[in-house]
């Protein structure tokens, strides 16, 4: 195996790349390429990629993925200057659990993204 990038089913295209762009992430690819309705884009940052899916754009196929925001999963991105970037987002976002440090040595904050799916992000200080 050589990586993981998840690609996560959305209704809003253009508020979903806004949303990760104020993370800090940025449009590498999409589809339909130059065009304002897109129905798939893949977004980075540093060495994290995420890619995103309008559910109208499933059609019929793939009646497994359940056409409804969120999910049962969270997503652990490993940064480095996290108090930084906690108090860059901490008056855009829905934050769940703000800044602690676990057990484990890590510093951790967790948001809820424009989809309903939780985002932690980490930081081993």
């Amino acid at each position: 195996m050589e990586s993981l990038s998840p690609n996560i089913f959305v209704k809003d295209m253009k508020t979903t790349i806004a949303f990760y762009t104020q993370l800090g992430f940025q449009v590498a690819m999409s589809v339909p390429e130059h065009s304002d309705e897109l129905v798939w884009a893949m977004m980075v940052n540093g060495s994290v990629t995420v890619m995103f899916q309008t559910f109208d754009s499933l059609g019929n196929d793939l009646q497994e993925v359940k056409r409804e925001d969120g999910g049962s999963l969270l997503f652990y991105i490993k940064i480095k200057d996290i108090l930084s970037f906690f108090d860059q987002l901490k008056d855009k976002v829905t934050v769940v659990k703000g800044i602690e440090k676990t057990f484990y040595g890590a510093t951790e904050f967790s948001i809820l993204d424009n989809n309903g799916y939780l985002l932690t992000f980490a930081e081993d200080i």
